[in-house]
């Protein structure tokens, strides 16, 4: 079947992502790239804790929030994690919540990375009269279409699909389909393409969906196709580029 819609993964498919110019943080033997240094900033203001409280605050919630849902192919979005946060630190200020969420968020943000021949990329596949959406694991939408609109490429999608606002995360089928009803195509006419093996390959094939693994941010492809299970990605590409060949 002729393919009418392409799907895209966002980060490390879209744009690349990586927290390793985030403000190294000491907590306790360790020194990491985190943003937890500005959200103890925030805290502070309200409760007197070292970072390392903070840390292990942060830790408590995502142990009994996070992981369980990740079990469940669930996402836990950033603002109830804040939320939920503060109640453990007895903070009452509503206001703190959104303010953690856009501190992190916004520092997340100046660690992606644009490509800058990707607009053309799918300027071309749009030209092609292809629908284009993006079906994205991220825990706060507002900042994915950020990183959209910052990398030149918002306006060029017809729906922008993310785990937060769906609640599924993928490999879930619930996250494609919703992807799927957006665009109005069906699975045959869809090509799906992601970095992740598991995420995007594993759960858009089931479903009948052509998928394009991309690997230009994979260290060693061969060594994550042989520790791979699932279903064989359709196409393996090493950039969006090489897509104008495939659709």
């Amino acid at each position: 079947m002729t393919v009418r819609a392409v799907v895209f993964d966002l980060f490390d498919t879209l744009v690349d992502l990586s927290m390793d110019g985030l403000p190294p943080v000491q907590v306790g033997e360790r020194r990491i790239p985190s943003t937890i240094g500005a959200l103890h900033a925030l805290v502070r203001e309200h409760r007197d804790l070292s970072i390392e409280v903070l840390a292990d605050e942060i830790w408590a919630v995502d142990k009994a929030e996070r992981a369980p849902r990740a079990e469940r192919g669930k996402e836990f979005p950033t603002l109830e994690r804040m939320e939920l946060l503060c109640a453990r630190l007895g903070v009452r200020d509503e206001r703190l919540p959104a303010q953690l969420t856009a501190t992190h968020m916004g520092m997340l943000r100046t660690q992606v990375s644009p490509l800058s021949h990707h607009p053309e990329v799918l300027r071309e596949l749009k030209g092609r009269g292809l629908r284009l959406a993006v079906c994205s694991n991220f825990s706060h939408s507002q900042t994915a279409l950020r990183v959209l609109e910052d990398a030149g490429l918002r306006w060029l999608f017809d729906s922008v699909i993310v785990s937060d606002a769906v609640v599924w995360r993928k490999p879930r089928p619930e996250i494609f389909r919703a992807t799927l009803g957006a665009l109005d195509v069906t699975p045959g006419e869809t090509l799906h393409v992601g970095d992740s093996l598991k995420a995007d390959v594993g759960g858009a094939a089931p479903l009948g969906i052509e998928t394009a693994w991309i690997t230009r941010q994979i260290e060693d492809p061969k060594a994550a196709s042989s520790a791979y299970e699932g279903p064989a990605p359709d196409h393996v590409v090493a950039d969006l580029a090489e897509l104008l060949d495939l659709v």
